[in-house]
């Protein structure tokens, strides 16, 4: 009888040792067969660690490593890129600039993370204020008194300032893009107006003719007359909605000075126009009429035209 409980004893832990060694056995394949990978992450305050892995994607070996990303982080390379063995993961802020991998050419061409990681340059933003000259324009008249008189200057010109701010980027400490964001006339330009005399030669004597003066027309006054567009250069917005709250429409909203009520008739050279709109730049003697495009508004230029107001 205690042969038997003997046998079965040792039946037991033969059984017993055979299931521990196939368990054992088991557990050295599963990590012969598991493909642990070597990964070096860098963080963007330029601390490294390395991580044994056997995960597959950029995101996964993060989630392992229990870090993550802030909203103006990125990494390179991309959240869904593989990993390999001996890979470097970099965390970077998102200002910097791609870095596109030339496909390699038929000869062969060999480029480490690391010297691709040295052509990422950060690109950083600065609000940059400057004084920008105004020049001043020149206004001629003619004379109303008679007589052999030679061209006088009534008003010397002055040029005026303006603080313009803008928005610079720069990459390598070289500016690559320069954006306006607002303009302030610190003082206005003065015309320069000069007197001229006109002489008309007749038969048997010289006389001199004079016309009325634009400065003082009957039933108006001469306006400095420019113009402008919706396009931010002009307006610094792109809506096309006036200071009076309406769309501005070519052929009749001008902008002119709070001398003028929103929705005053003004004749200007013969056109009737609105006033539904101010400007900065638009004070004293000036007018901004509006079109349609910029290079309408460059083409209109600068013209001295009659303006009265339209009862």
């Amino acid at each position: 009888m205690k042969k038997e409980e003997n046998a079965s004893i040792s039946i037991m832990k033969i059984i017993c040792v055979t299931i521990i060694l196939i368990l054992i056995s088991g557990i050295g394949v599963m990590a012969v067969n598991t493909d642990l990978k070597d990964v070096k992450i860098i963080l963007q305050n330029g601390y490294e660690m390395t991580a044994l892995t056997s995960k597959a994607t950029v995101s996964e070996v993060l989630a392992e490593n229990n870090i993550v990303l802030e909203d103006n982080q990125k990494t390179i390379p991309d959240l869904d890129e593989e990993v390999t063995s001996g890979q470097s993961i970099k965390i970077t802020d998102k200002s910097y600039n791609e870095v596109q991998i030339a496909k390699i050419s038929e000869e062969g061409v060999s480029t480490s993370l690391d010297q691709l990681l040295e052509n990422y340059a950060p690109i950083t933003e600065k609000i940059v204020v400057e004084q920008v000259t105004i020049p001043y324009e020149t206004v001629t008249k003619n004379s109303q008194t008679s007589g052999d008189t030679t061209d006088k200057v009534l008003q010397e010109g002055k040029d005026g300032l303006k603080e313009v701010t803008y928005k610079v980027k720069y990459q390598n400490d070289v500016e690559i893009e320069k954006t306006v964001i607002s303009e302030k006339v610190i003082t206005e330009p003065v015309d320069k107006i000069v007197q001229v005399q006109k002489k008309v030669t007749s038969r048997g004597s010289t006389t001199t003719r004079t016309s009325a003066s634009p400065a003082s027309t009957s039933g108006g006054t001469t306006y400095k007359i420019t113009a402008y567009c919706p396009c931010s250069k002009c307006c610094g917005k792109t809506n096309g909605m006036t200071a009076s709250g309406t769309k501005a429409t070519a052929g009749r909203t001008v902008a002119a000075s709070s001398k003028f009520a929103f929705g005053t008739k003004l004749n200007i050279g013969g056109h009737i126009y609105t006033v539904e709109d101010r400007g900065g730049a638009v004070k004293g003697n000036k007018i901004d009429i509006f079109v349609n495009t910029h290079a309408e508004a460059l083409a209109w230029g600068v013209r001295y035209l009659t303006v009265s107001v339209v009862e």
